[in-house]
């Protein structure tokens, strides 16, 4: 399989243009097309479907394409480890940080210890919801993620990072001096909360089902400005892991109670692929997050 025509396949799938990937990889269009032709006899099969609207892979194409990609990356692995072996870490490293988490912490200080250690690496972060970042480390597109979660997924591993503590954060002048609260008493209040496929919102909802109880969400917020705006409005209250908690609490001049009765935990975990290996770069930055995760968990209240 020649790597240059898988090279050009993603480019023509990415792009869904002919034309434009032939400018794109600076190539003459009928060229393109021999390659891709050639491709299709290879593997026997088609690969992609002409329309007056571009050009669509076929589901042969979908599973060339999302081979190619974990193909291609490897192949870029490989390289970067061969040169990285004989002088100073250099490369591309991409690491998901999962907003409303402890991981947003983390985005400076990594940013500085790489640069420190390493000033050959170009980080890449990337602020994205759990499932999102996932999905991009699942594909081979990202190399790391921090977020909430830790269920078994096919194809992902994750490694067990600190755990945090849910608190309610309210603006209600009656529990300025609650420094916990019965989640009976947070069924009565009006609520802020993500959706469902939100690891933290499944906590929630699965704390409440124990009790028999349902959250009273009144809104599904997700942008973390206006929910420290609708917080300090008194509009409704949110319920946060700590360190995000401590954040809507500082800028919105909201009261922080700890959820008791039941305590809820949120685990914060490194995702990885199951099935690409890190690249030398990658394995760097892996154990500097970890070196700056062990020093976060002396800051928090709920660390384990």
């Amino acid at each position: 399989m020649n790597l240059r025509r898988l090279k050009y396949f993603v480019k023509i799938v990415d792009i869904g243009s002919m034309t434009q990937a032939a400018d794109v990889l600076h190539i003459a269009q009928p060229a393109l097309s021999q390659q891709l032709v050639t491709l299709e006899a290879e593997m026997q099969q088609q690969l992609l479907i002409r329309t007056k609207r571009g050009v669509t892979p076929t589901e042969a194409g979908k599973v060339l394409y999302a081979h190619a990609q974990l193909i291609l990356r490897q192949c870029d692995q490989a390289l970067s480890d061969v040169t990285s072996s004989s002088q100073a870490l250099a490369g591309s490293v991409s690491v998901g940080l999962a907003p409303g988490t402890a991981a947003s912490s983390l985005a400076v200080p990594l940013l500085k210890r790489v640069r420190e250690l390493h000033p050959g690496i170009t980080l890449y972060l990337n602020e994205n919801y759990g499932v999102t970042l996932s999905e991009l480390i699942m594909s081979g597109r990202m190399d790391m993620a921090v977020l909430y979660g830790g269920r078994e997924i096919h194809g992902l591993n994750f490694i067990p990072l600190l755990r945090e503590i849910l608190y309610l954060v309210s603006a209600d002048d009656e529990l300025a001096n609650r420094a916990q609260l019965p989640l009976a008493r947070v069924a009565q209040m009006d609520l802020l909360l993500p959706r469902q496929y939100n690891v933290v919102r499944r906590l929630v909802d699965e704390a409440f089902a124990r009790l028999a109880l349902a959250p009273r969400v009144i809104a599904e917020v997700e942008s973390a400005s206006t929910l420290r705006s609708a917080v300090a409005d008194r509009f409704a209250a949110t319920i946060l892991p700590e360190s995000a908690a401590r954040a809507v609490g500082t800028q919105s001049g909201a009261h922080l109670s700890r959820i008791v009765e039941p305590m809820i935990e949120a685990p914060l975990t490194l995702c990885l692929s199951a099935h690409l290996p890190l690249s030398v770069p990658a394995q760097a930055v892996k154990a500097i997050l970890l070196e700056l995760v062990a020093q976060m968990r002396g800051t928090l209240s709920s660390a384990a």
